[in-house]
């Protein structure tokens, strides 16, 4: 062998060792690396889920009992259905409402009442009429239709098929942020009461519901469907047929006959429900 291919041979030798020596001291720094990451990462058997979400005290043994997998949010199509069947459609679903700092709240659809439109003597858009008040009522399905009553409290309504026809919802079951729904009752509600809310009451009835959501008139025709603060969520459960009251709607005494059509509905059962029918319960379970 000459000179210089021993050269070169010891060249290369030392080279391959290098990258050898190289190699062995990035393996090492990576094992180690890996074995500091597991050290942080919490046991396997305890996945680590976060931090608990608020619940309330009480929850229905019969559904919305779970946060667990959130569909994506219902869109156009779930509100392009007639008024009564979007009111028991309604029923197990459940109201998202992101607030500005980010906090959101949950609640489970438990109570609605379905207005039919012109021929309605109780919805605001008997007789076809349109007005600024009730123009959303008119709009496409899925809109908002958010109004005043008693010149102080909000009722929250949301369009269905059919020109001034919509679903007023009555009822939440809370799942997710009593606390502040607790605080947003105790600050917006008038009189001066001042003991603690119970679960119960957070959002048994549509003017209690809209204030545990901060829902005001500002959210008036804004559309359900694709708003950023507000939407609708698929229920993980929801109700069997039999599990559904079909009761006389409430305050609408002035509506004649229409006072006494069974069109509002709501959960068998539920705790949250604002106001219970004993005689619709027997005539629906017969």
């Amino acid at each position: 062998m000459s000179a210089v291919a021993f050269c070169l041979c010891l060249i290369t030798t030392h080279e391959l060792s290098q990258r050898m020596r190289q190699k062995k001291k990035l393996a090492k720094a990576e094992e180690q690396q890996s074995q500091a990451d597991t050290a942080q990462m919490p046991s396997l058997k305890k996945p680590y889920l976060g931090p608990p979400l608020t619940m309330g005290s009480q929850h229905s043994i019969y559904f919305c009992q779970s946060l667990k997998d959130h569909s994506a949010r219902l869109g156009s199509e779930f509100f392009d259905q007639p008024a009564i069947s979007l009111a028991r459609a309604f029923l197990g679903q459940v109201l998202v409402r992101r607030l500005g700092d980010g906090t959101q709240l949950r609640g489970c659809i438990v109570e609605t009442e379905a207005y039919l439109g012109p021929e309605d003597e109780a919805a605001h858009s008997r007789g076809g009429r349109q007005t600024p008040r009730n123009r959303s009522m008119f709009m496409k399905p899925g809109t908002l239709y958010v109004y005043i009553i008693y010149g102080m409290y909000f009722c929250m309504n949301v369009s269905s098929q059919g020109d001034g026809a919509c679903v007023l919802l009555r009822a939440l079951e809370p799942l997710q942020g009593l606390e502040t729904m607790r605080q947003l009752r105790s600050t917006l509600r008038k009189g001066t009461i001042s003991r603690a809310l119970k679960d119960r009451e957070l959002c048994s009835g549509p003017s209690k519901l809209c204030q545990a959501f901060a829902i005001d008139k500002s959210f008036d025709q804004r559309d359900l469907a694709e708003d950023e603060a507000v939407w609708l969520e698929r229920g993980s459960q929801e109700p069997s047929a039999s599990a559904v009251v079909a009761a006389a709607r409430i305050g609408i005494g002035h509506a004649g006959e229409w006072a006494q059509k069974p069109l509002r509905f709501y959960i068998r059962g539920n705790p949250w429900v604002s106001v219970v029918d004993k005689v619709a319960e027997q005539d629906t379970q017969a």
